[in-house]
């Protein structure tokens, strides 16, 4: 009922609209009769407009790659990114046939074909070393465009960086974002430093730890292989010294290869007058005794001449062995200056100094007049000395050489010093301070292994002792750092666990000696950021 009502009401609408549409339908058709009628030409159809091309497809602005250590600046743009497609390849620029081990290598991480000195197409990768950008070392500039990406820098180091970005960001994000990356590291030293001497490593485990370094940019790999516990390298000049279980030169030549290979530089360290133990275990004669005929573990007496001889022939045969820059040469801990009176407890030191250094010199000045002497040895192979902070003593009558870089890693041995008075005499430093950056198996004398997040949150390079940096101004002293694993407890842990511990302590130091400031990532991100890299 309701709905015949109101068509009902409807009607007289609907009939006046019929009318309407009848009245302008009857004279359309007339008028188009009439034109006919008379011989009229009708009108051409208007032409189909062409259809409106679909709108061309829009990319957001792109954000920097997510990688470990994050890059430092990526300029943004519009467009897809790059990604691995069929027929991709790596290409090495011509004239940069240098290249050609990184860019296999990198061809076989992204599963791309390889090309030396070849045209670059569509998804191609292009290596080119570009010395004349004027660009810092290590540095590299990465452009993604065009469905390309071309990495550049001014050495083969750089260029590797540059691959190890590209890597990661197709891993943690499946492309190479558009836009353009400029990248390079903070500090030059950056690293991992393995007591191999206390807790025997394999070689295989080292590699790992190399291939580990090199995705992180890491740069340097410190092998201290001589110890109380052990002397971990077969010698050719004293192969009485040598641990049952210890590295062939063959193995060694293998790591130092890779190494080379992954431009990370393996400084080795053989610790003297301290740490010496296994050599002394085949010459007990030349072990420190006191005036009780006490001797002290670790310690060589440095007023016998077959001392500095035996040490010198080992520092010159691992020094053809190494072809680094550096070579270290330890230098702490000396149990003759941890007594009250050393001249008293060791008159064989003190008549030693006085013959060498004049009616003023102690104990003390022999002993770095032994670091000077070592340090003489290994210059004079063509290496940059090392040594630890608490080898250099103040106020004596012999200074430690000018050239030797510290190795700050404590304030609480003898001999120790803040680390401004080190910086303050215009000395180079390296960072590896014990409060974060020592993983010491088994955290005997109140150590605790690190974590990534107390250095990733914490720590920069500026902190050299306890938890305080130093003033800003000696920045440019500090050439970075190392994370340290020592073996004081050596069956505390299997290798797979140290390697297990020390993967996201090693990470945080990877971001804070690349990019310096507050990262952008929380720790939480970072961690997931890590687990998606592997």
């Amino acid at each position: 009922m309701w709905h015949s009502r109101r068509v009902r009401r409807a009607t007289p609408a609907v009939a006046a609209a019929i009318a309407l549409s009848a009245v302008v339908s009857c004279s359309a058709s007339g008028s188009a009769g009439a034109e006919r009628a008379q011989g009229t030409p009708r009108a051409e159809a208007a032409p189909t407009p062409p259809p409106k091309p679909s709108p061309t497809k829009t990319y957001p602005l792109s954000t920097a790659p997510r990688t470990i250590p994050a890059v430092r600046a990526h300029e943004a743009a519009r467009g897809p990114g790059w990604r691995p497609v069929a027929g991709s390849a790596v290409v090495v620029a011509k004239g940069s046939a240098a290249l050609a081990d990184e860019g296999r290598l990198l061809a076989g991480e992204l599963k791309t074909g390889f090309r030396n000195d070849g045209p670059v197409r569509a998804g191609d990768i292009e290596l080119s070393l570009d010395s004349a950008g004027g660009g810092a070392p290590e540095s590299y500039t990465l452009t993604a465009r065009d469905g390309r990406v071309r990495i550049a820098g001014p050495d083969e180091a750089g260029v590797f960086y540059g691959t190890r970005t590209l890597k990661q960001a197709v891993r943690s994000g499946g492309a190479m974002p558009e836009g353009v990356v400029r990248d390079r590291p903070d500090r030059p030293q950056r690293g991992l430093n393995v007591d191999i001497a206390r807790k025997h490593f394999t070689p295989g485990w080292i590699e790992a730890r190399l291939r580990e370094m090199a995705d992180l940019k890491l740069n340097v790999l410190g092998l201290h292989f001589s110890d109380d516990q052990g002397f971990r390298i077969a010698s050719d000049t004293h192969p009485e010294v040598v641990s049952r279980e210890h590295l062939s030169k063959a193995e060694v030549r293998r790591i130092l290869a890779l190494a080379r290979s992954l431009h990370i530089t393996v400084v080795p360290e053989i610790d003297s007058p301290g740490h010496l133990g296994a050599v002394m275990r085949a010459h007990p004669q030349l072990q420190l005794r006191n005036v009780q005929g006490v001797p002290r573990q670790g310690a060589i007496d440095i007023s016998r001449p077959e001392s500095a001889r035996i040490v010198d022939d080992l520092l010159r045969e691992y020094s053809q062995l190494f072809p680094g820059r550096w070579f270290h040469v330890g230098a702490d801990e000396y149990q003759a200056l941890t007594v009250r009176d050393p001249q008293a407890s060791y008159p064989q030191l003190a008549r030693a100094a006085v013959r060498e250094y004049g009616p003023n010199a102690t104990v003390q000045d022999l002993a770095t007049g032994w670091l000077n002497d070592r340090a003489a040895v290994v210059r004079a192979a063509q290496k940059q000395p090392k040594a630890w902070n608490d080898g250099f003593f103040r106020g004596g009558v012999v200074s430690p050489a000018e050239d030797i870089e510290v190795e700050y890693w404590t304030g609480k041995e003898i001999g120790a010093r803040p680390p401004a008075e080190y910086l303050a005499e215009g000395r180079k430093v390296v960072n590896l301070n014990d409060e974060y950056l020592y993983y010491v198996l088994g955290e005997p004398n109140d150590f605790t292994y690190p974590t990534g997040r107390r250095i990733y949150e914490q720590w920069t390079p500026l902190v050299l002792r306890g938890t305080t940096p130093v003033p800003e101004r000696y920045s440019d002293q500090i050439l970075g750092g190392r994370l340290a694993i020592w073996g004081d407890r050596a069956q505390a842990q299997t290798q797979d666990q140290v390697a297990a511990g020390i993967r996201m302590p090693l990470r945080a130091v990877s971001q804070k000696l690349w990019a310096p400031g507050q990262p952008a990532l929380s720790w939480a991100q970072f961690g997931a950021l890590a687990d998606r890299l592997g």
